[in-house]
């Protein structure tokens, strides 16, 4: 079903139509544009406040810049769902985040307005500084390189690496600071504190007013606009040095803080702006849920809620007939409260994920014990290991695709010093609609290729209820347990803990001819394949290895000696995971068997629902059931 948009937002095609509208105009289109993203949100699903929160800035972007030429990079890119809707893709918008679908992120090949692939936080600043100076190379003097960060973003350390070149390049870059103190969460450190300050210090803005009465009148001045904002600076020093600014500290013109509600103020800013050569950077304050009143009021639920009613914001729930199963993250977040009441030595560790990892629960109930540090995986690992020499236990939840921002803290930091910290790596494999950027694709591969880290991924609640309260014992070393998003398959999960030994798997049924080895919580969908292929007359043996690193090389020993037809079957990676380490033991055993490994090819594996994506790569529980059939040979098969 196609939602219909308003008459105004309808005949808007490219950003070359905003041309033509009247500052009346925009101010309706900016009402159509946020009333379009509600009625799709509602209907389809998708992330909802952060698109919100920029309709009038993105209405005035486009409006003031020549895009695709002068490149606009969004950060993260939650909230261009209104970048996508002007740019063309308005018909096609119903599709978003659905398998074959638009990306919900800006991605390059999708359109030439998305000047750079997101989904990670804290890289605009970077790229679009790099376009700049490209361009400069190139001699494109007048063209334009803008990077839209928020607040949450810009606390990650690679956003302060990018302004601190920034400030020293002469490159023609604005960066637009959407500043609407949150991230998923609400935003916590120094950086949140500062911000607030400059917003709110009347002394400070009464200057910067005198400021922007000057840059007014831009448009009398001409070709002096440049002299008369060096005045202006000169002038400013001795304030400036009084009332230190971290912006211009790095070399970055500082303008605001302006509304980021008001469309067409913004679009005479931005125009002004166009005009002043170098770094820059525009402080827009806005709202995330913007006319939407209760995204306004719990902007950290409507993120991402989900389908809803948008009359009376009643966010729908699936109604099922029997209990189910709660979702791995709560039994993280519910478990490590439950170890942390018997061990006084246990720390939560989380890099701006509270809600979304469960890391909330113990935050609340352990206030002094648990630490959200933003953006900042690099130093939500390092942290974690200065606990860790301190006789810490320190539990660091951060999102598989995330621990990838952080493998050289846990290379350096952790395992080189064999230092016992718990990474707890939720949403591994396949994320969904969130799509390339987000799978947790690669950490079976990144994780056990180093020392002293064991890689274990549970099953089911139970075994990572196990593997919690295992990891928090006496030890050293690293401990890494991978598990999905979404819900387990224990309806009753808070079963008693216990101690598993590191490296032991466990069967799951015997069977003949054909063994099937699966790593993790895919393993239930090794069990479905296998009632699958007994109503064919047909039983593989079935074995839970729980451990990539290490393997359980006795009951390896029994499994080679027995079966000479194996399958493997992982949510992650093939090159170099978990059947990559059964061939290598294979290969340093001296045995010889056909193995067939399942899991994510040696490709980038588009967004969908997590069983459209186990079936395109081959391992649903069919696509299981048909490599079992294949090895196994027709002959021995009813």
């Amino acid at each position: 079903m196609l939602i219909k948009p308003g008459k105004l937002l309808a005949t808007i095609n490219s950003p070359a139509d905003l041309k033509n509208l009247s500052p009346d105009q925009l101010v309706q289109l900016s009402e159509e544009l946020r009333q379009f993203i509600i009625d799709n949100v509602s209907v389809y699903g998708g992330h909802f406040g952060a698109s919100l929160g920029v309709v009038e800035l993105t209405v005035a972007l486009h409006y003031a810049f020549n895009t695709p030429y002068d490149q606009l990079v969004w950060d993260v890119g939650h909230q261009a769902y209104g970048h996508k809707i002007l740019t063309g893709r308005r018909n096609q918008f119903h599709t978003n985040r659905k398998y074959g679908g638009l990306s919900g992120f800006p991605k390059r090949k999708e359109s030439p307005y998305d000047a750079f692939g997101v989904g990670h936080s804290s890289t605009s600043i970077s790229a679009a500084l790099g376009m700049a100076v490209a361009s400069d190379h190139k001699n494109e003097k007048e063209r334009q390189h803008i990077a839209v960060i928020g607040d949450g973003a810009l606390t990650g350390g690679m956003a302060f690496e990018a302004m601190n070149h920034a400030g020293v390049s002469g490159s023609n870059l604005l960066i637009i600071l959407n500043d609407n103190n949150m991230s998923i969460d609400p935003n916590v450190g120094a950086l949140k504190d500062y911000l607030t300050d400059i917003t709110t210090s009347h002394t400070y803005n009464k200057a910067k007013d005198e400021i922007w009465k000057i840059l007014g009148k831009f448009s009398k001045f001409g070709t002096n606009a440049k002299d008369i904002v060096s005045k202006v600076e000169n002038s400013m020093k001795s304030f400036l040095l009084q009332h230190s600014n971290l912006f211009e500290s790095l070399n970055l013109r500082y303008f605001g803080p302006v509304d980021g509600h008001d469309v067409n103020h913004l679009v005479s800013i931005l125009k002004d702006l166009k005009d002043i050569p170098g770094p820059k950077i525009l402080h827009c304050i806005t709202t995330k849920g913007k006319g939407f009143a209760l995204a306004e009021k719990d902007q950290t639920r409507w993120h991402a809620p989900g389908k809803f009613d948008k009359v009376t914001g009643e966010i729908q729930k699936k109604v099922y007939d029997t209990p189910q199963a709660p979702k791995y993250q709560d039994v993280f977040g519910h478990t490590i409260v439950e170890l942390a009441e018997q061990n006084d030595k246990i720390m939560g560790v989380t890099p701006a994920m509270p809600s979304g990892s469960s890391m909330n629960i113990m935050m609340k109930a352990m206030p002094d014990r648990a630490f959200d540090v933003g953006i900042a995986e690099q130093h939500a690992v390092t942290f974690s290991a200065g606990l860790a020499t301190q006789g810490m236990i320190p539990f660091c939840n951060i999102y598989s695709t995330f621990m990838q921002r952080g493998y050289d803290q846990v290379v350096h930091d952790v395992c080189m010093q064999n230092l016992h910290v718990v990474f707890c790596l939720d949403r591994a494999g396949f994320a969904g609609a969130d799509g390339p950027t987000h799978h947790g694709a690669y950490d079976i591969a990144f994780m056990r290729c180093i020392p002293n880290i064991v890689v274990a991924a549970p099953m089911n609640e139970e075994e990572l209820r196990d593997m919690m309260y295992t990891s928090q014992l006496p030890r050293e070393g690293a401990y890494c347990i991978r598990y999905p998003r979404g819900q387990g398959v224990m309806p009753e999960w808070r079963t008693p803990m216990k101690k598993i030994e590191d490296g032991t798997g466990r069967i799951i049924q015997e069977g003949e001819s054909v063994a099937i080895l699966s790593l993790g919580h895919i393993g239930n969908v090794a069990v479905e394949a296998c009632r699958l292929l007994e109503k064919d007359g047909f039983k593989p043996a079935h074995y839970d290895m729980r451990f990539a690193k290490p393997l359980d090389e006795n009951l390896l020993h029994e499994i080679f000696q027995q079966f000479d037809k194996i399958v493997t079957v992982e949510d992650g990676c093939l090159m170099g995971g978990f059947g990559s380490a059964i061939l290598e033991f294979m290969g340093d055993n001296g045995y010889s068997a056909k193995i067939k490994r399942l899991g994510i090819p040696d490709a980038i594996i588009e967004h969908g629902e997590q069983e459209e994506l186990y079936a395109e790569c081959g391992y649903d529980a069919a696509g299981i059931a048909k490599a079992v059939r294949k090895l196994a040979g027709v002959a021995l098969l009813k």
